[in-house]
């Protein structure tokens, strides 16, 4: 470290209030082009820095975390989720890992309803239509016509923190609340949202209207949504994604798009992104498929947050005290 301020290499722009707080706390190193760093680059931060702040684009491996100097203490992600970063070479190391939880339960939340509204009320295909350059000829009672949400049922696959905050919204607009969880929640948030359990996914998936995937990206949860599986869901039944891509078989997914095996699906979240394939394209061209580029959390708001929990992760860490968001490898 640098006079007692520890050297903190920061992989993508961060907002302006957070990186000016970062320098005046420690020896900050910023990325102002904000261009994502190839893995010589991150091999090269981490050979240097006492702490590293990632972001879900960087692939933090455990080949990665082996070519380490020893004054690497802390990988302080900047985001909810880890599967970019290798706890377990992490911990073998003696690196702590750390997060940014309860800071985009919210943002997230109200996205995900904003896609549940999206796909079965057209609303994408109603903006397209006012841009076109024929634009509109004007309402007629049977033009448009979509699917309410009010009276359905809401499958939601991990109720966690995202996952209840997102039940309570639609509770609101009148669903009804279904939820697959390894374990059932506490009976006081159950009752509260009015939420029926199922032990298997597969039952749920065949009974409900909307599936809102809210699990967390696991080698467990790898392709969750299988072929299969979203062969059970029902031909009216619409699903949404705003969890990681990797939890849904997206190949399969759009072959159930296409041939109209599902009614729908909005997804803000990729297999392989940010690519996106041309049948992607087409379907949602077609009015089958929502598509945004990963901003379910995207609020000035919470990223000034996030920021906040990285530097209260890094202080705490360097004044000798655990980390309050540390992330402990999964135990097999």
């Amino acid at each position: 470290m640098t006079g007692q301020r520890p050297h903190v290499v920061v992989t993508r722009k961060l907002p302006d209030g957070v990186e000016t707080r970062m320098r005046e706390l420690f020896n900050t190193e910023l990325n102002i082009d904000d261009k994502p760093l190839t893995q010589p680059q991150l091999v090269a931060a981490v050979q240097t820095a006492d702490v590293l702040v990632p972001t879900v684009t960087d692939a933090i491996t455990r080949a990665v975390i082996e070519q380490a100097g020893d004054q690497l203490k802390l990988i302080a992600n900047f985001g909810n989720g880890t599967d970019n970063i290798d706890v377990e070479a992490a911990s073998e190391k003696g690196i702590a890992v750390t997060n940014t939880p309860n800071v985009l339960s919210t943002d997230t939340a109200d996205m995900i309803m904003a896609m549940m509204l999206a796909v079965p009320r057209r609303l994408v295909e109603g903006a397209k239509v006012l841009a076109s350059t024929d634009g509109w000829s004007g309402w007629s009672p049977t033009w448009m016509l979509g699917h309410r949400i009010s009276g359905k049922r809401l499958g939601i696959v991990g109720l966690g923190r995202i996952g209840s905050a997102v039940a309570r919204r639609a509770k609101a607009f009148g669903m009804a609340i279904h939820y697959h969880n390894p374990k059932q929640v506490h009976p006081d948030l159950e009752a509260e949202l009015e939420a029926t359990h199922w032990d298997s996914l597969d039952q749920m998936l065949a009974r409900v209207d909307v599936v809102s995937v809210n699990c967390p990206f696991t080698p467990a949860t790898y392709h969750l949504l299988s072929e299969r599986r979203l062969k059970l869901m029902r031909p009216d039944a619409y699903i949404v994604n705003a969890a990681r891509g990797e939890i849904i078989n997206e190949d399969a997914l759009l072959d159930a798009l296409e041939n109209g095996s599902i009614a729908g699906a909005a997804l803000d979240v990729f297999e392989h992104e940010p690519a996106v394939s041309p049948r992607m394209l087409r379907l949602a061209e077609q009015g089958k498929l929502v598509m945004l580029p990963h901003m379910g959390s995207a609020t000035i708001e919470g990223r000034m947050e996030m920021g906040e929990r990285v530097i209260i992760n890094i202080r705490a860490l360097f004044d000798g005290h655990r980390p309050p968001d540390r992330v402990l490898p999964s135990r097999k």
